[in-house]
């Protein structure tokens, strides 16, 4: 039996409104750590995991024994997204709780001269995305390229990999990665 210690993380830290930052703060740890739990590329040592926990606050005996409902809802409003971008680029996430689920989707808004910054991301999965409007850098390993409207990307989210809107306007896109990052 396998248990999703980072679903159950997000869905904890998000029924608690918390960031990854906040509760990062509040358990002594980086939000690196948080990220890397909550995406399951690493699984916590079980002080890690408990200090983690205590930060919510939720026992470990009641953070291994609940089970979340998962969603049934199937179709969201644009009120419905889940806003969990913070600063110059907004991240709204379709469907509040991701617990169970094998799919992110978000609507990505970026300010122009946003940036996902100087350190490039990585994590397990894939990802893929269009660009709706504005100008989006897509920097992928060594390979860059700046995509307009109606153009794509699509790639394995272990490559380093980094977005900046180039331009004097907003950059908007669907994207969807699997498995949840955030």
């Amino acid at each position: 039996m396998t248990v999703d210690i980072g679903g159950r993380l997000r869905y904890l830290r998000m029924a608690h409104n918390l960031s990854q930052r906040e509760l990062a703060k509040r358990a002594g740890v980086t939000n690196s750590t948080i990220s890397l739990i909550e995406s399951n590329a690493t699984n916590p040592s079980v002080g890690a995991l408990k200090r983690i926990t205590d930060a919510i606050p939720i026992g470990l005996a009641e953070f291994f024994s609940f089970e979340p409902d998962r969603p049934r809802q199937a179709f969201y409003t644009a009120e419905d997204l889940t806003e969990i971008g913070k600063g110059p680029i907004s991240y709204r996430q379709v469907g509040h709780n991701l617990f169970g689920r094998s799919l992110q989707i978000l609507k990505e808004c970026y300010q122009p001269g946003a940036d996902t910054g100087k350190i490039p991301l990585t994590h397990d999965g894939e990802e893929g995305g269009i660009v709706l409007s504005g100008r989006l850098e897509v920097t992928v390993e060594d390979e860059r390229r700046i995509l307009g409207p109606g153009d794509a990307y699509y790639f394995d989210s272990r490559r380093p990999h980094r977005f900046r809107c180039v331009g004097a306007s907003v950059c908007e896109v669907i994207s969807a990665c699997t498995p949840p990052s955030f």
